[in-house]
């Protein structure tokens, strides 16, 4: 058995999940791109953006994208981290104690860009908070990333590069608070730091500068009934963490 201290990570509310704050009282709306040094650095470690959302009648889908921004000339070289240091879970808390009531736990092996991806879960972890544990339990889902995987009626699982959705003129915005501008990463430590002729925009208009930029993507759909039994709360708290081997916290 395989310990691991994981990351945490509060995702934005949809029409049927909450934040982990909104099971608490309040409401989250977050999206966070490398934070800290170590995850500008180690990017497959850096959870960005956290997507619950229904899709048809009773199911429902949650989407974790990691590592980006990725050029597509970089997908060929950055892929998921291996089990033997790294697993990516999803947590729910179904109860509104602000604890995971159940998780999923995602592990990938081989190399880029053909990695197998194993999911396990939704299943009651050994532990709850930082301290991780590679779970025993049946396999749901496991095959090539970039393959839908599962059931349509069940457990379906994508994971492998997918466009990112935000829409922010960046370039700009790193010209208005100039701190968060990466350090080390490659493309957007590259932009100026001063305006150039083809970077000022009309009165009203702006770019999407990330149109074109990927992120890896771990994407589970799934009965939202698997979801809330045991529960006795109204509304899910779900969040992911990125855990790493080795007994202290990726990113933060």
């Amino acid at each position: 058995m395989k310990q691991w201290i994981g990351k945490h990570r509060v995702l934005a509310p949809s029409l049927l999940v909450a934040g982990l704050a909104a099971v608490a009282g309040g409401t989250v709306l977050a999206s966070d791109h490398q934070q800290t040094v170590f995850t500008e650095t180690s990017p497959r470690f850096d959870i960005t953006d956290v997507h619950a959302f229904p899709t048809t009648a009773g199911r429902m889908a949650i989407a974790v994208t990691t590592s980006s921004p990725l050029l597509p000339s970089q997908l060929q070289n950055h892929g998921f981290g291996d089990v033997s240091e790294e697993m990516y879970q999803i947590k729910v808390d179904n109860t509104g104690d602000v604890l995971e009531d159940l998780v999923f736990q995602v592990t990938f092996t081989g190399t880029v860009p053909n990695q197998i991806v194993t999911v396990r879960g939704p299943v009651a972890p050994d532990q709850t908070g930082t301290a991780n544990t590679l779970l025993s339990t049946p396999v749901v889902a496991q095959g090539s990333v970039n393959t839908t995987l599962g059931s349509a009626t069940g457990i379906q699982v994508f994971a492998g590069p997918r466009d990112d959705p935000f829409f922010i003129d960046l370039e700009q915005f790193f010209r208005i608070i100039p701190d968060r501008k990466p350090a080390f990463s490659q493309p957007l430590a590259s932009l100026p730091d001063t305006p150039t002729a083809s970077s000022f925009r009309p009165k009203g208009s702006a770019v999407d500068f990330l149109r074109g930029i990927n992120g890896l993507s771990i994407v589970i759909e799934l009965p939202t009934a698997l979801l809330t039994a045991g529960g006795h709360n109204s509304r899910l708290g779900v969040w992911a963490t990125t855990n790493r081997i080795g007994g202290y916290p990726a990113g933060h």
